[in-house]
């Protein structure tokens, strides 16, 4: 009797032990979650602000184009007081807004490092909208010397802005460059994959692995990615799965889709597209 006690009590320590053991496992991973959850929507909304700043840097060229305009056919020499005022003080908040684009474009940079997002594609966005900015502030140098030939004193321009200098072409080619940059940048960022198949055909892919216990887990960043299909986050909402039974396998949150059934057969339908795609780009649906 006394064996039998003290084998219990092992029995109870050791599962106290192994419950003490799986709770501060399910914390740590519970942290790393919500770690990682943070750094996405951060990512997230410094991507958004990099999209919305391609189209201002676009507006810009149209902005210094119409200056550019104005200044080619108006004598500036008769023009009244007012009107001369009235082109000097564009021309100060053209060169205002040009600095805040920059400023802005240096944050969104910096915020993109430091959420681990910062792919090579998005770095040569980044390069290419400075190199547009830096056109921008070209021609707002090339306008600046004509207005002094004008005898009109333009001040608070920057000695980086006063010494650059383009051409009307320049900033019309620059213009269309920013406007299909912008579109590129717009579909990069929309851009998903998915896949269906068996357990079988994913792990043949090596998509998926089993694990001790039958458990099954995606090999993320090893699976053979030109097994996947490429689509549109804006326009992929609904996909049929042809078959009876269907299962998610990567990760997506709760409440931002559904499987239903239509005639025997799932589908799976994205109802919240922003949400369903915050934690992954690749999205795995195992099919019997």
């Amino acid at each position: 009797m006394k064996q039998i006690g003290i084998i219990s009590a092992c029995i109870c320590a050791i599962t106290i032990s192994l419950f003490s053991c799986n709770n501060g496992k399910l914390k740590e991973a519970q942290t790393e979650n919500q770690e990682l959850t943070d750094s996405l929507t951060t990512a997230l909304a410094a991507q958004d602000s990099l999209m919305a700043l391609l189209n201002e840097i676009s507006d810009g060229m149209t902005q210094i184009n119409d200056m550019e305009q104005i200044i080619s056919t108006t004598n500036l020499n008769k023009e009244s007081v007012d009107q001369k005022e009235e082109i000097k003080n564009n021309m100060v908040l053209i060169a205002q807004t040009l600095k805040s684009r920059r400023d802005r474009l240096n944050e969104l940079e910096k915020k993109l490092k430091n959420s681990g997002a910062y792919t090579s594609k998005i770095q040569k966005t980044i390069e290419s909208l400075k190199a547009q900015i830096e056109t921008q502030e070209a021609s707002i140098g090339k306008l600046q010397e004509e207005l002094k030939n004008a005898n009109i004193k333009i001040e608070g321009l920057t000695n980086e802005v006063s010494t650059l200098n383009t051409t009307v072409e320049t900033v019309s080619s620059e213009k269309a460059a920013a406007q299909e940059e912008a579109t590129r940048v717009a579909n990069e960022l929309n851009t998903c994959f998915y896949v269906i198949g068996s357990n079988k055909e994913l792990k043949a892919n090596k998509i998926i692995e089993k694990k001790f216990l039958g458990k099954t887990k995606v090999l993320e960043g090893d699976f053979e990615r030109s097994y996947f299909t490429k689509a549109d986050k804006r326009s992929l909402n609904e996909l049929a799965l042809h078959s009876k039974k269907a299962k998610l396998l990567s990760k997506h949150p709760a409440g931002s889709y559904e499987i239903i059934d239509n005639s025997g057969a799932k589908s799976l339908k994205i109802t919240n597209p922003t949400k369903f795609w915050e934690l992954s780009n690749y999205l795995i649906i195992e099919i019997d």
